[in-house]
């Protein structure tokens, strides 16, 4: 067995990778990496430990009082039992969401590595992210069997329209990975956050969530590193057309993995004034979905994709943000 990492995982530091020797081995760490440091969801975790069971009335799944909803005063006055059920509710449909965009981002990784040439470096790293995909699939759906609620992830129409994805890369990789950040770095950012902030009181859920960020690091490194290989050598109006459509793809991920599950504001009757002043309308909120695209904000703008044009297009998505030490325009 495999502990969970004790620490949250630091993000892999981007690396200068004009060079194409640059670039493969940076390929090669992330491969040996995933060989030396992984974990696998039934051997590494102890789920049937006392400590680790899963009940709908435990108060550790109550959420704190610096959760925009564990601290609203509805939330409040409700009783222990309901508390702990709306915590439970919202982690599970987290996870849910998390292995459905993982069961399209590993079909997606395939379609791409089918054309792959013979000694291709991006092979054996695509196989190994697909493989630690499946381990967290699994252990997000082990989670969710074990709340025995009826979680059922994504809204039907956005499930049913999200199967063009894995198909992204036979039109272009470069916007693969850019869903792929965008469906990473969002949640990456916020359990980090969590971690940091002490907001997670059941080893189970601390567990998967410390064992996801170390491998993400990863994902999110190798994403960003073909990002920065390929998007410069892209002609200018591909390039210029993935400007316009990255945030795009970004806005509409960070808003599926960060909002408030449909069903659990209809399971609880959270009254709609409530969701308002917690998510709709709340100011923090929407900051947290600026910040959760941060990283891949700060990437494109490296990678000449943020001309006035384009940044209009971030506007528009809510996902703006002025980089550090300048007013914003």
């Amino acid at each position: 067995m495999t502990p969970a990492p004790n620490t949250t995982a630091d993000r892999e530091s981007d690396q200068a990778v004009a060079e194409k020797r640059a670039y493969e081995a940076v390929i090669e760490r992330l491969s040996k990496a995933s060989v030396d440091k992984h974990w696998e969801p039934y051997a590494d975790i102890p789920w049937d430990d006392e400590d680790f069971l899963v009940h709908q009335d435990d108060p550790r799944w109550e959420l704190p009082g610096v959760d925009k909803l564990g601290g609203h005063p509805w939330y409040r006055a409700q009783t222990p039992e309901i508390r702990a059920r709306i915590g439970l509710w919202r982690v599970a449909t987290a996870m849910k969401i998390g292995l459905q965009f993982e069961n399209l981002l590993k079909r997606g990784l395939l379609n791409y590595a089918y054309r792959l040439p013979n000694g291709s470096p991006e092979f054996r790293y695509v196989y190994h992210e697909t493989i630690e995909e499946g381990h967290h699939g699994m252990m997000f759906q082990e989670f969710v069997n074990r709340t025995k609620f009826p979680i059922r992830g994504m809204p039907g129409p956005l499930s049913l329209l999200a199967q063009v994805t894995p198909w992204i890369p036979l039109i272009s990789t470069e916007l693969f990975f850019i869903f792929v950040l965008g469906g990473e770095d969002p949640i990456d950012h916020v359990q980090r956050k969590t971690l940091r902030d002490g907001q997670i009181r059941h080893p189970l859920e601390e567990t998967i969530m410390r064992i996801h960020i170390a491998e993400e690091a990863r994902h999110i490194s190798f994403a960003r590193h073909y990002l920065r290989r390929r998007v410069p050598r892209m002609p200018r109006h591909r390039r210029f057309t993935l400007g316009i459509v990255s945030p795009v793809v970004l806005g509409i991920m960070a808003r599926i993995m960060l909002s408030p599950p449909g069903s659990m504001i209809k399971r609880f009757r959270i009254p709609e004034h409530v969701v308002k002043e917690v998510y709709t309308d709340n100011p923090e909120t929407a900051q947290q979905i600026r910040d959760s695209v941060g990283k891949t904000r700060e990437l494109c703008a490296e990678l000449g994709m943020m001309n006035p044009v384009q940044r209009r297009v971030w506007k528009a998505m809510g996902i703006w943000a002025a980089p550090a030490g300048k007013a914003a325009r």
